[in-house]
């Protein structure tokens, strides 16, 4: 574990909300000089603690509208099917998370689709169609007041 002080997390804090922010706003708002703070994001960045920088996406202007996560339990506990179902499931462009999860299932994904029809295909022709699959369980996001993915 990488040793943080109130700084290098008030940085984090910000770049997380905004990665474009320029470097001489970033250290007007965390009251450092430019060049320390150039130090520290790149200090930052060479730890590995800032792994990279995304764009946020509107679905809804993609194309993609439709959100659901779903809860996965295969049939059978072994590795080999937890190893099988993951390789098939990084080829789905509809899931864009996956997570290994505790509980009375093996994972939680994160799926996008354009609609409710795409969804269906992708649940019955896809996902239904995998080996060692033993359940699956559908939760439609209706909206999401807070959402601080990257």
């Amino acid at each position: 574990m990488i040793k943080l002080d109130d700084i290098d997390e008030h940085i984090l804090r910000i770049l997380s909300r905004d990665g474009r922010i320029s470097n001489l706003e970033l250290a007007g708002r965390v009251n450092l000089s430019p060049s320390a703070c150039l130090r520290r994001t790149q200090a930052l960045e060479e730890k590995g603690v800032i792994s990279g920088y995304r764009a946020v996406i509107d679905r809804a202007k993609t194309g993609n509208g439709f959100l659901a996560y779903l809860t996965v339990g295969l049939a059978r506990h072994t590795k080999a099917a937890q190893e099988g179902f993951e390789r098939a499931i990084a080829r789905a462009p509809e899931v864009r998370e996956v997570h290994n999860i505790t509980g009375s299932v093996e994972y939680l994904l994160r799926a996008e689709a354009r609609d409710l029809a795409h969804y269906k295909h992708f649940h019955t022709d896809v996902l239904g169609t995998l080996p060692n699959l033993g359940s699956i369980t559908t939760f439609v996001v209706l909206g999401s007041p807070k959402d601080e993915r990257a």
